[in-house]
């Protein structure tokens, strides 16, 4: 008698504990729903527009420069963008053979690829580029030596008669290194350097291109140029994806 009154007390017991477990259970995957919904992180997708800070710094401090870039970029995915610049600058160079300013426009498209794992909501950026680039420019040769071995007339002969050659064009690619940190909500500081390989250019008559908008120096004709540059962007938010 002892053992029947045991045996629905046990399984009573065992019931009860099943109903407790199963009731903790059901609790515990609430919370963490809950956490995890409202945990969830969403990436801003939108156009980002900046302008380059150096070159304007620069037009005020080099009296033979002066030159303005605006630069934007789109994302497409969780780390692609695409990226590019447009600018205008004059330059004015004074070795001692010559005096030229070179002015022109230059445009550049291309992509950017974030490699850089980001913390939660964080939104920086370590990026390597490539784009191709075109430029549209003129020279005015304002002055030059004639450089001569024969040391007998002394000064040596000196043209300051100006020449101007236009119509000018070059193309390039670069591939570029930069990174993005987000000061605050959406507005960022950038800084880049730019390895550039010139495809093709418009050659004057009995002259060469000393520097190319955009482009840059082109280190007497050997085809590679280098640049940098340092930037400040705004991103205009559109619409948001989950990360």
């Amino acid at each position: 008698m002892k053992q029947q009154h045991t045996l629905p007390y046990l399984i009573s017991s065992l019931a009860c504990m099943l109903f407790f477990c199963v009731s903790v259970s059901a609790q515990n995957d609430s919370i963490i729903s809950t956490a995890n919904d409202s945990t969830k992180i969403k990436l801003k997708y939108g156009l980002r527009v900046g302008a380059d800070v150096g070159r304007l710094i620069r037009s005020f401090v080099d009296d033979d420069f002066s030159g303005f870039e605006i630069m934007a970029d789109y994302r497409l995915k969780k780390s692609l963008y695409i990226a590019g610049e447009i600018g205008i600058e004059e330059k004015n160079t004074i070795t001692d053979f010559l005096d030229v300013t070179t002015q022109g426009s230059y445009l550049k498209a291309g992509i950017d690829l974030n490699m850089y794992q980001n913390w939660l909501d964080m939104d920086n950026m370590i990026y390597a580029g490539f784009r191709l680039g075109a430029s549209s420019f003129s020279h005015d040769l304002n002055s030059f030596n004639v450089y001569t071995t024969n040391q007998y007339w002394n000064p040596q002969f000196l043209s300051t008669d100006a020449l101007e050659f236009d119509g000018l064009t070059a193309f390039w690619a670069e591939i570029i290194l930069g990174l993005k940190i987000e000061l605050f909500n959406n507005l960022f500081l950038g800084l880049n350097v730019q390895l550039k390989i010139l495809a093709s250019e418009t050659v004057p008559n009995n002259f060469e291109n000393i520097y190319i908008p955009g482009f840059g120096k082109t280190y007497d004709s050997s085809g590679v140029g280098a640049g940098y540059s340092y930037f400040l962007s705004y991103r205009i938010p559109l619409y948001k994806k989950d990360k």
